[in-house]
């Protein structure tokens, strides 16, 4: 690690804690006693205002109600963030109105050679969803939804929401929950939630809300009970594969957010995967067959529904000559 690099990582380690040492120093950055030292003598040196304790158990401490420097990026923390930028265009993501002011001022921090670097960046690297011909328009809306900006600041206050939920026909329906998950699927933002009126866990789309506040406190169930309802109804594993390194490889490109897999060998070329799948819904059932067979011949099957079994069987016959 360069000197420059590291001493902009002992500033940040510094500023992260209330009190270090130099022996602390040295085993977190694999340096000498007397290079440590001399870090530490630049760091106050650039105006990182540290106070030593004199003593048998003494270090340093960081001054309080001081102004610390400005933060410096390495060339590689700065085209880590801009290449995080770029990748994040057309993805439908909460808060990204705000990467153009965040852009623009980290174009203020950096030099023109660093500027120039990243404009070239910007000219050769094209992402999923941007038009080859002109990388500045996108295919898509860069915006996600509405609502997911407002679901996510309540949720950052409690986990208790009433979702309004648009159903068919344009018919509203509330719908009282305890939030479990907020992930993103092919595309889709979807909410995983313990429903306080079914108690049981259920799935809606960000697309179908029109509407999430706070749940009044007076008709919550306790967090302990919500667990203690979903571990009784915890769902018993009917899948079982073995699976090697080329469905390995299929897996990594695509699988269903709660499906994973473990390991069988330290070289990670084989795997087991194990899940439950819920045959009384079609559409779900469809989902997995078609998964099953992109992920390929490279499968040894354990343990499978009997449904799943017939779909693949039907699906590989249409093949058959």
């Amino acid at each position: 690690m360069k000197k420059v690099e590291r001493i902009n990582i002992i500033m940040r380690y510094i500023n992260n804690r209330a009190h270090f040492t130099i022996t602390e120093l040295m085993l977190e950055f694999n340096i000498s006693r007397s290079t440590a030292i001399r870090d530490i003598r630049e760091i106050e040196a650039m105006g990182v205002p540290l106070v030593a304790e004199v003593g048998r158990d003494g270090g340093y401490f960081v001054m309080h109600n001081s102004v610390l420097p400005n933060v410096r990026f390495t060339d590689h923390e700065l085209k880590a963030l801009f290449i995080a930028f770029m990748a994040t265009r057309n993805q439908q993501l909460p808060y990204l109105k705000s990467r153009q002011s965040l852009a623009e001022k980290l174009l203020g921090l950096i030099s023109e050679n660093q500027q120039d670097d990243l404009v070239f960046l910007n000219q050769i690297l094209i992402f999923e969803g941007t038009n080859p011909n002109n990388p500045d328009l996108l295919d898509l809306s860069d915006l996600p939804h509405p609502m997911l900006e407002k679901l996510i600041q309540i949720l950052l206050l409690d986990s208790y929401l009433l979702l309004t939920i648009k159903e068919e026909k344009g018919i509203k329906s509330d719908h009282p929950i305890y939030l479990l998950h907020l992930y993103r699927e092919k595309s889709l933002w979807l909410i995983e939630g313990f429903d306080l009126n079914e108690e049981k866990k259920r799935i809606f789309s960000v697309d179908d809300l029109t509407d999430v506040i706070p749940y009044p406190s007076k008709k919550r169930l306790s967090k302990k009970k919500i667990l203690e309802k979903l571990s009784s109804k915890e769902e018993v594993i009917n899948l079982i594969l073995d699976l090697g390194p080329k469905a390995i490889a299929q897996f990594k490109k695509y699988h269903p957010l709660k499906i994973s897999i473990s390991y069988t060998n330290p070289y990670q070329t084989t795997a087991i995967l194990k899940t439950f799948i819920n045959v009384t819904k079609p559409e779900e059932l469809t989902e997995v067959i078609n998964w099953l067979l992109f992920l390929g011949g490279d499968i040894k099957v354990r343990e499978v529904p009997e449904e799943v079994l017939e779909g693949l069987q039907d699906r590989l016959c249409l093949y058959c000559p």
